[in-house]
């Protein structure tokens, strides 16, 4: 690897974790169930979650391939659950960071899933923007 794709990837990395520390921090403020010790908290639940989403998704695609199961429609579903699960396992290991139970999970999950939506467009359309 050269040292400009270590760049790169380092600077996406970061990013991204800053766009997710956002997104946790903004769906604090909206007191749908889910609750973050300022933009630092978020920014370590934003790590925290990114680490345990990719685990489960590794153990959980381990047994899709090994069964022959193709997630298809069930995609939306198993990546809800899975949502609501960091969430709460989250929730245990952060003092940072608490969720108002599976409600609680429930609704942090979806709202956070919203604004990161919210927040990919405005970056998309930045990035169009200083194409054009």
């Amino acid at each position: 690897m050269d040292m400009a794709t270590l760049i790169g990837v380092t600077v996406a990395l970061v990013l991204q974790t800053l766009l997710g520390a956002l997104a946790i921090w903004i769906v604090s403020k909206l007191n749908v169930g889910l609750t973050v010790a300022g933009f630092g908290g978020a920014i370590v639940a934003a790590i925290v979650i990114a680490v345990l989403t990719t685990l489960i998704n590794f153990l959980l695609g381990s047994v899709f391939v090994a069964t022959g199961i193709s997630p298809g429609i069930w995609s939306g579903i198993v990546g809800l659950a899975i949502a609501v699960v960091v969430l709460l396992l989250s929730d245990r290991i952060l003092p940072s960071l608490k969720v108002n139970g599976f409600v609680g999970a429930v609704a942090g999950a979806v709202m956070i899933g919203v604004v990161n939506m919210l927040i990919a467009f405005v970056v998309i359309g930045l990035q169009q923007a200083f194409a054009a």
